[in-house]
């Protein structure tokens, strides 16, 4: 079987009529990008919530924070994608749930994708943050204690300084599972890269020259958040603290 290239399809006009296959990937990646940013930003905030909480030894407050970890990182993401579209809105108040599954489709996967993804990863950057703060010498936070620091200070100024820049590495590894983990949101109707992507071949039948420059979008979004996150690493690098960043 002879497949039939033709990579002038990005030029060609898309079915909706709302300009060409290349503009129909661009909207992709603009939405890969909004999903991602704002999932990142959600993740970042609750990871190092319950990670820092999981460290304070308080009994009920660290079984809260463990099972919160192995709820959200032990189900599958396509399955937390499926529940957060069809099943959570049955179950929320009926006012709620109608607003949610009535307003405008393409916002209500968008935030759908964004509390999903965003509380995926917060489990696993609250581990991060928990094993970052662990593994500093517990006279660290003895020596700002015995001058005067109170807990919350102790970690503000002591504790989670280092730690951020001991998890940077991880950190990093996260940002671009989010990307890669962003394509699950085509399932429930958003078209991101993936989406997008997949919607350009079932009408085109140019399969590989979609996923060709699909592979491309994700390659250079990567690409750069691995240079913003090293050139992060560096600026916040104390010398003689951790190895020099490259």
């Amino acid at each position: 079987m002879n497949y039939n290239w033709n990579w002038s399809v990005f030029w060609d006009i898309s079915p909706d009529g709302t300009g060409t296959y290349f503009d129909t990937l661009i909207r992709g990646l603009y939405w890969t990008l909004g999903v991602s940013v704002a999932a990142w930003v959600l993740a970042l905030a609750l990871g190092f919530l319950v990670g820092v909480l999981n460290t304070t030894g308080r009994r009920g407050v660290v079984t809260c924070c463990r099972a919160w970890v192995e709820l959200f990182r032990n189900i599958p993401l396509l399955v937390q994608m499926f529940l957060w579209y069809f099943v959570v809105p049955e179950l929320l108040p009926q006012a709620w749930g109608d607003f949610i599954k009535q307003s405008d489709p393409v916002l209500s996967t968008f935030w759908t994708a964004v509390v999903c993804l965003g509380l995926f990863t917060s489990a696993r950057v609250a581990e991060q943050v928990r094993a970052g703060i662990e593994s500093l010498p517990a006279g660290q936070a003895m020596a700002a204690t015995a001058l005067g620091l109170r807990r919350a200070q102790v970690y503000r100024h002591v504790l989670l300084p280092a730690t951020v820049r001991m998890i940077m590495p991880p950190l990093t590894s996260e940002a671009l599972n989010l990307v890669k983990n962003s394509s699950v949101a085509f399932t429930i109707g958003l078209l991101e890269i993936t989406g997008a992507a997949r919607s350009m071949q079932e009408f085109s039948f140019q399969i590989f020259e979609s996923f060709a420059a699909a592979t491309v979008l994700y390659v250079l979004i990567n690409i750069v958040i691995v240079v913003l996150m090293r050139r992060l690493e560096k600026w916040l690098q104390v010398p003689g603290f951790m190895g020099t960043a490259k």
